[in-house]
């Protein structure tokens, strides 16, 4: 196949977008929504304990790449000086509750009336609003394929004089990067409707430009010549995947959890490493043996480490865990605010970085390459020590504090490379150990899955900055989506309704004004002659094609610009589609790898592994997620950029040679269709992804994602904390569509104050003296202010939040009988832990999206049912005896209940009267006498009798 194929797609099938339906003529009056005219604990949920609840909330945080106890460094540069310490807690709370809203329901957007319903009290609205503001400006909530709270059909009385041009907004590019942003700002615009109208503003126009006749860009899944789909669902289409694979883990964070699952429901197949090694004979590697070299080449890595660019860490201000935990807000008056002690905290982080631990690499991940990062000492044992306890036997008349010294190169370089390094410390490990030629082919088929993961040889990867990404991984399993990856770009694109992407449009030329000189307009020239004016640009090619200048700046780029382009590199990986009609390959593995042999068999000689060592050296077993039997073999380093310029039926013969050493037993035949990737030659890509150069700065990143004044980037290559991925792609532009949201509405405006006091109302205000009622006897006496019935019920509200607040701090939350029961079924424990497997046995049956009907729920229960029957006795008895454990927790639970009760009860009401006593003022005696009467206590000798029962309802309410 000719390499314009390789990357090239099938034409798309001409589509007329819909536009946004207009406004209704009859609508509503509207005005800017205020947080503190709406009602606080309408979404704070009455079935859970606050434990529970702030459970959900933390995991929510988590889900959200957020940490539930602490600011965001954007977070924290917002409310530097706004919120004190104390509050900080309580902001927190909110935010990780609103965040709850989104990650159980992504299908439907949070409104501001939900928002603020996760403030526990009305003196919290404001921090509701800010918490509100920020997530969903900066893409934590609300984005991808949701239909939004649309404030469009508000009307809102505007004056001719200040009517405005309808702005037009390009995004250039359809990859996700592209589309992401194109998708947020429609959402953004239509949940900001009614701010955008009230200074004369129309939601600005968005348009996509795509140079392709696809979209995706680096996502591409190539339609099958034979669409006989088997073992994936019917309407699922039989696809490989030319560029981007797996989704890397959809924990903690990524966001195409929430798209993926959460809104499109696709399919998808976890990963799991049960791969095997073949040598370059064909053999199968002793595992045993593999896991010895794999720790060796992990220990390398590690010491190469020791010489990596160690930035500053960002300020980071902290709640109190305790409460967030527990799901309570902080009592008492506000103290410093947290800008005011930043100095200190820096010195924190100073000393913090002197520590003897660090993130070290801990081993590689064979799914995608990447250097899984641990917490470690600096400090390494010696070369000897370290490998006698890997295994390996020392070679004779070595001394065992001898220790590698890699300052030669690291120092010793003006660019020091990752490669350069870790190949000094084979050679030095090399008289330490008796390495035989598999012992080098498999550190070298290591080497390979690292030049894989960074689309380039490890010569070219800077020694300090090459894992500069390091600790923001996602965690849980890899997976790959049944049907092609590309589902996912296309599903942004249409959902909820269409973008308006224009294809085979390639970009020539950009003027654009950096510095709002020139009335804050740009314009894009394309090949075919068209020209469209914009108001900003958000530009999403590929670092390819800007380091090759196939656009043109006007004015150009400056230089702080093009220079981070020119040291940040660009990478090649390649492969080679095999369809077959049959498999003849273990169908359950995932993957299985090749050793390679360097150009002089049997050689001990580090070099001479290089050149060939990433050709063929993993296969991806794609026959789940095809549909069809197909095999994929990577190319990567050196024989990736080989690939570009080899022709298919050479590359196809070799490959089938080694499958038929591998596979000695079995006719292995010849494909039945191939596809190989050029994408160093694909005109739109130039390359894979971004990788750090040897003269790369700690910066580069950052500087590549900034903007120049009406021209925005976005892309893999913008995005310093996960670079290389289609995730971080994503990411990239969020941020860059929460860049165009500030400049049309301005940044984030700040209650003030952000946290009112308590009100307090005197109820018996002191009476003017004689002199001084002498003094003002002409004029009519002044009327004290009046408090509304509104302020009355927030200041009540404050101080009964204060006051619960104050006995939660010294007795902890009451007890709860039904939080504490424990699960006394063993069917039920069975099917909680079992339901997600079920889940998917499920939606294999019957292959449908239909996951929310009633039906598909009883398919799931009778799923999890059969298998417990067919589960064997023993598994069995392990349930009942938990349960049997649970039942009796259960009832001695029950049996002190009542006296645990009463003992809360009385401590808190004690708690309470001292409260009271010491704020003699802040209620009136009808206030007082009302506060008693809904606890249930109706006089002092109640009080005294201790006659709790009302107290409980009281906690419920507030809770």
């Amino acid at each position: 196949m000719s390499a314009a194929k390789s990357t090239t797609p099938i034409e798309l099938r001409p589509q007329k977008l819909e536009e946004f339906a207009k406004p209704a003529k009859a609508s509503p009056r509207a005005k800017r929504i205020r947080f503190n005219e709406l009602r606080p604990r309408t979404s704070i949920p009455q079935s859970l304990t606050p434990e529970e609840y702030a459970e959900q909330s933390i995991h929510a945080a988590y889900s959200s790449r957020l940490n539930p106890f602490a600011l965001h460094q954007d977070e924290y540069q917002l409310l530097r000086n706004h919120i004190c310490h104390l509050h900080v807690t309580a902001y927190l709370n909110i935010r990780n509750r609103i965040l709850r809203l989104w990650v159980r329901n992504p299908l439907v957007g949070v409104t501001p009336e939900e928002a603020a319903g996760c403030a526990a009290s009305s003196r919290w609205l404001n921090l509701a609003e800010v918490a509100y503001e920020w997530l969903l400006r900066n893409g934590y909530i609300n984005f991808g394929c949701v239909e939004v709270p649309d404030t469009s059909h508000l009307k809102v009385r505007v004056y001719k004089s200040k009517r405005y041009r309808r702005k037009t907004i390009v995004v250039v590019g359809a990859g996700m990067a592209g589309l992401g942003c194109a998708r947020q700002l429609e959402a953004l615009f239509r949940q900001y409707h009614y701010r955008l109208s009230l200074v004369g503003e129309e939601p600005p126009k968005v348009i996509v430009l795509e140079g392709r006749n696809r979209i995706g860009g680096r996502v591409y899944s190539h339609p099958l010549r034979n669409q006989n789909v088997a073992r994936i669902p019917e309407h699922a289409r039989c696809t490989a995947e030319m560029g981007a694979h797996i989704i890397t883990g959809f924990d903690h964070g990524n966001p195409l959890n929430m798209i993926t699952r959460g809104q499109l429901a696709l399919h998808y197949h976890l990963l799991t490493d049960n791969s095997t090694l073949y040598d370059s004979d064909g053999q199968l590697i002793d595992k045993e043996q593999d896991d010895m070299v794999q720790k060796l080449f992990n220990d390398i890595l590690d010491r190469a480490s020791i010489y990596r660019h160690r930035a500053a860490g960002p300020v980071i201000v902290e709640g109190n865990k305790k409460l967030i935990e527990d799901g309570r807000d902080p009592q008492g008056e506000a103290d410093a605010i947290i800008g005011t002690t930043e100095k200190q905290r820096l010195e924190e982080l100073a000393r913090a970085g002197s520590d003897e631990l660090e993130d070290v690499p801990g081993g590689m991940d064979k799914l995608t390459g990447k250097a899984h990062m641990v917490m470690g000492s600096r400090k390494k044992a010696a070369p000897a020590e370290a490998a006698k306890a890997m295994g390996w036997k020392l070679a004779s008349n070595v001394l065992a504090s001898r220790d590698l010294n890699l300052d030669a190169v690291a120092r010793g370089m003006e660019d020091p490379t990752l490669g350069a390094a870790m190949d000094e410390a084979v050679k030095q490990y090399q008289f330490l150990l008796d390495l035989s030629p598999q012992d080098m082919r498999l550190i070298n088929w290591h080497y390979a899955n690292l030049e894989y993961a960074n689309a380039v040889n490890l010569s070219q990867l800077s020694l300090s900055g090459w894992d500069q990404d390091t600790g923001n991984e996602f965690e849980g399993q890899h997976a790959q989506v049944v049907g092609g990856y590309q589902q996912v770009p296309r599903g942004i694109l249409l959902y909820p309704s269409p973008l308006d992407l224009r294809t085979r449009k390639v970009v020539q030329r950009i003027t654009y004004d950096p510095d709002g000189r020139h009335g804050g307009t740009a314009r894009i020239q394309c090949d075919d002659g068209e020209v469209i004016d914009a108001d900003k640009i958000v530009l999403t090619t590929p670092l390819g094609i800007l380091k090759e200048g196939n656009v043109t700046f006007d004015p150009p780029l400056p230089d702080w610009k093009a220079e981070a382009i020119n040291r940040l590199g660009f990478g090649t990986l390649n492969k080679i589609v095999l369809v077959y009609d049959k498999p003849f390959w273990d169908v359950e593995q995932d993957m299985f790898g090749l050793l390679r042999d360097s150009d002089f068999p049997g050689s001990l000689d580090q070099e001479d592994y290089v050149k060939s060592r990433g050709k063929f050296y993993l296969f991806w077993n794609c026959i789940k997620t095809s549909g069809r039997p197909v095999l994929i073999a990577l190319m990567a380093g050196d024989a990736a950029v080989q690939a570009e310029s080899t022709d298919d039926a050479a590359l196809v013969t070799g490959v089938t040679q080694e499958l038929r050493l591998m596979f000695k037993d079995t006719k292995v035949p010849m494909p039945s269709e191939t596809i190989v990737t050029r994408w160093g030659n694909d005109r739109f890509a130039r390359g894979t992804f971004s990788y750090v150069g040897p003269t790369s700065l700690p910066g580069d990143y950052d500087a590549m994602a900034q903007a120049i004044g009406n021209l925005h980037f976005a892309g893999e290559a913008t995005c310093g904390t996960y670079p290389a991925t289609v995730h971080g792609a994503y990411i990239s532009g969020l941020r860059a569509a929460a860049e165009v949201i500030e400049d049309f509405l301005k940044p984030i405006e700040v209650p003030q104050p952000l946290v009112p006091g308590a009100a307090r109302v005197d109820s018996s205000p002191k009476r003017p003296s004689q002199k001084r009622k002498a003094e003002e006897a002409p004029a009519a006496p002044a009327a004290l202010p009046v408090e509304t019935q509104a302020a009355k019920e927030a200041r009540l509200d404050a101080l009964e939040r204060d006051i619960l607040n104050t006995i939660w701090a010294e007795i902890g939350l009451q007890p709860s009988q039904a939080g504490s029961k424990k699960g006394s079924n063993p069917f039920l424990l069975y099917s909680m832990e079992k339901w997600e497997e079920g889940k998917q046995r499920a939606s294999e049956a019957r292959r449908t999206s239909d996951h929310n009907s009633k039906k598909y729920t009883n398919d799931i229960r009778s799923i999890v049912a059969a298998m417990w029957r067919k589960e064997p006795e023993e598994v069995k008895r392990g349930y009942r005896e938990k349960t049997s454990s649970n039942r009796l927790a259960n009832s001695e639970n029950a049996a002190t209940f009542e006296a645990r009760l009463m003992s809360w009860n009385e401590r808190a009401l004690e708690i309470r009267r001292k409260y009271l006593e010491d704020r003699p003022n802040v209620l009136s005696a009808e206030e007082e006498q009302s506060m008693w009467k809904q606890l249930g206590l109706h006089d002092e000798q109640d009080r005294k009798a201790k006659r709790m029962s009302g107290y409980a309802l009281k906690m419920e309410s507030m809770d």
